[in-house]
């Protein structure tokens, strides 16, 4: 089966969806749900992305965001890769967590942004969970409307400011907006196009010309995007299972260091980056790389906690990495 294509360009809007393996449930209680949000709240500070939205269903969940670099493989290795890791370790649990690859569509911004708002906070409602989507605590519905504190790192304004310029008027019309949906069979993605992007022709025409890609009807057999899994991405998860700052653990000299080690295996093995570029990275010769590397797979033998972290993350990150 094709992978599919990855669109990523700096101002690219997406919605972003990934489900549990099996179709199980990734999110047990509120905890889990507590922890995806943290490190969904992460994204922006680490890479630059704008969080539009977002919905946590029981065994999937939505995202609307919108990258300032080309780097949503990155962002999304990080959130995925880190939920799994916590999410096993918790419950004690070994394998693949989510189905697959995560799936994105691009979305035309000015055209389509509001009306996939408002299909992700009425997810709830249409999935019989709730009657109205402001009872639903766990989507961004609540932050939209003034009905809690805003999450920090969530951005209301631009589809706020769809409706109206002064605050409370457009949260009142925004909230109409959503709540007339209800009244209606609503699914912009419908309109969606080569099942990949959601917008215009001109739009189309537009990434068409962007990269290249030919008319073929079926983009995602047009052209591939070959990424690897980024270093940025190793050294944060890394950083947040250990609770280490990652100057600690980029940092020479420091002995017994097994947040370095782990680091330095899953870079080796998980990404496109030679012994030699990794060495520069931590200020090391390329044999002290595989060195360690090899001394972490003797300690992951005895330690069923080590073996079971390092086995999941190049389980989680192997599948998300387009």
């Amino acid at each position: 089966m094709a992978r599919q294509l990855r669109i990523e360009y700096a101002g690219a809007v997406y919605h972003v969806t990934s489900r549990g393996n099996e179709r199980k449930k990734i999110f047990l209680d509120e905890e889990d749900r507590e922890r995806f949000l943290l490190y969904l709240g992460e994204l922006p500070g680490r890479f630059g992305v704008v969080i539009h939205g977002y919905v946590l269903m029981d065994n999937h969940y939505h995202v609307l965001l919108e990258t300032r670099l080309p780097n949503l493989h990155k962002a999304m290795q990080y959130l995925n890769t880190a939920y799994s890791v916590y999410f096993n370790r918790r419950h004690a649990r070994a394998g693949h967590f989510l189905q697959g690859r995560y799936k994105s569509y691009l979305i035309q911004k000015d055209s389509y942004l509001h009306t996939v708002s408002r299909y992700l906070h009425l997810n709830p409602v249409r999935a019989h969970m709730v009657n109205r989507p402001q009872e639903y605590a766990w989507s961004s519905y609540r932050d939209y409307i003034g009905k809690r504190k805003r999450r920090t790192w969530l951005t209301r304004e631009w589809v706020l400011g769809q409706f109206s310029e002064k605050p409370e008027q457009a949260r009142n019309l925004y909230r109409k907006f959503v709540e007339d949906g209800l009244r209606r069979d609503d699914n912009p993605f419908a309109s969606l196009k080569s099942g990949l992007i959601l917008g215009s022709e001109g739009f189309m025409d537009e990434i068409r010309q962007k990269f290249s890609l030919g008319r073929h009807p079926d983009i995602s057999q047009s052209r591939r995007f070959e990424e690897t899994i980024s270093f940025e991405a190793v050294l944060g998860l890394v950083s947040a299972h250990f609770g280490v700052d990652e100057h600690e653990i980029k940092r020479a000299g420091k002995r017994d260091n097994i947040a370095r080690r782990v680091c330095l295996h899953l870079l080796r093995t998980l990404t496109g980056m030679s012994n030699g570029e990794i060495a520069k990275r931590f200020q090391v010769t390329h044999s002290a790389v595989a060195k360690a590397s090899a001394r972490l797979k003797r300690e992951m033998e005895h330690s069923e906690e080590l073996r079971s972290f390092v086995n999941t993350c190049l389980g989680s990150m192997s599948n998300v990495k387009v």
